[in-house]
């Protein structure tokens, strides 16, 4: 993985479906089987579903393009706890960069049973089928899909801006879908708890408000995280 994320400002993200043979995963499958086994005895509530992975993306001009193949669940975990030794595929995922009314950034923290447990970054998930119409992969919808299953925000709390920021680091590629709430950091960060008390099967321990450089969290933020923060904390 390469040592610095790389950043780019896009005005818009396609991606769509389009046929790949895994090849890298199916020469793994013992040892993916074997580590999903591992996995899934000391978290039975992991679940091997279906996600789609990049196979092939690109900047064109302004515009970011990808396109997705669906696998299991067990084989893209496995690749990424390996170290993502197959360079041909990339974690390509949308999340809502979330920022409260005053200017402070809401990430959330993962909760205990989940692929990343205590992790802080913004609401995230890797696409499925459900982002998928037609042939197309619907990655500004999964972005607000993923806040409103994960803080109980829905659309109507947001006002999502046009452009996105894109990051690179190594075989991750973040589709930043910035999102500005109409309330105070603080006051969305309470709206947001009180949510999920109220979830039987959360994903979220609890939010972090960051409004300087000193609240970033670089032990538990990703790296990418980490320099979209600063990025934009710079800019004001």
């Amino acid at each position: 993985m390469s040592a610095t994320p790389e950043l780019r400002d896009v005005a818009a993200v396609a991606a769509r479906l389009s046929p790949f043979d895994w090849r890298w995963a199916d020469a793994e499958r013992a040892a993916l089987d074997a580590r999903w086994r591992a996995m899934a005895r000391d978290n039975p509530a992991m679940f091997d579903g279906r996600v789609l992975l990049a196979h092939r993306w690109r900047f064109a001009g302004e515009r970011f393009e990808a396109e997705f193949f669906e696998t299991g669940f067990s084989r893209f975990i496995g690749w990424r706890d390996m170290g993502c030794p197959d360079p041909a595929v990339a974690n390509c995922f949308a999340m809502a960069a979330l920022r409260g009314a005053d200017g402070a950034f809401l990430l959330g923290e993962m909760a205990a049973g989940t692929a990343n447990t205590g992790k802080i970054y913004f609401p995230a998930g890797t696409p499925d089928r459900g982002d998928v119409v037609g042939e197309s992969v619907d990655l500004a919808a999964s972005a607000l899909r993923e806040l409103c299953e994960e803080t109980g925000l829905t659309e109507a709390d947001v006002e999502v801006e046009d452009r996105w920021c894109v990051l690179r680091h190594g075989q991750r590629l973040a589709c930043l879908r910035p999102m500005a709430c109409r309330a105070p950091a603080d006051a969305v960060a309470a709206t947001i708890h009180a949510a999920l008390e109220r979830q039987s099967e959360r994903e979220l321990a609890r939010m972090h408000v960051v409004r300087r450089t000193a609240d970033i969290d670089a032990r538990r933020m990703p790296p990418f995280i980490v320099a979209y923060l600063e990025d934009a904390l710079a800019r004001g």
